[in-house]
């Protein structure tokens, strides 16, 4: 095909329309963790070719958590309660937020904005969860006083696509010049 020919333009064009992925086209993964943890999720944003915006339809079984607590320094994210009920824990439980249908919640990156779902009713509870997709991000974990780091990919992105990627503890710190060949052999 010549550069430049009406091919080369409509598959161009093509690529560059807009996109629509639908929750029945899509397969869900599942993750669960011991007793407490589990969820299942579709990523509607990546099926979608979404670049700066991720979104994932999340079902969390009663009685479970997706995630454990944490917070973002680098990304913003939303939810949108679909159906199902649960709470929103927060800091300390100061502003414990009640999830119900047609609920939506803004959290900002950073540490007033800790965060945990609990599907605490008796049915599935099915959300939105909305997020910026930067990268690098560090996510804070304060339960177990963790952060992970995120460069090349952001949390929820695509795993193959990271550069560097991993958990550590939140007081693992070395000097600047620790360990490097200052003086000339």
């Amino acid at each position: 095909m010549a550069p430049g020919s009406p091919s080369e333009r409509d598959a161009d064009d093509a690529r560059d329309a807009p996109h629509a992925s639908k929750t029945q086209d899509l397969d869900w993964t599942e993750s669960q963790r011991g007793s407490r943890f589990a969820f299942r999720r579709k990523q509607l944003a990546s099926a979608a070719g979404g670049r700066e915006l991720g979104c994932s339809l999340y079902e969390v079984p009663p009685g479970k958590r997706p995630w454990p607590t944490h917070y973002h320094e680098g990304n913003e994210e939303a939810l949108y309660v679909l159906s199902g009920s649960g709470t929103l824990h927060t800091r300390d439980g100061a502003a414990d937020i009640e999830l119900l249908a047609d609920t939506y919640v803004a959290l900002p990156a950073g540490a007033d904005y800790v965060r945990q779902v609990e599907n605490d009713g008796d049915e599935p509870l099915r959300y939105l969860a909305i997020s910026t997709m930067n990268h690098p991000d560090v996510t804070v974990y304060p339960d177990s006083d963790k952060v992970g780091v995120f460069c090349g990919s952001a949390p929820g992105g695509e795993s193959s696509d990271r550069t560097l990627h991993g958990y550590f503890p939140r007081d693992a710190t070395v000097g600047y010049w620790d360990d490097e060949p200052t003086d000339e052999e």
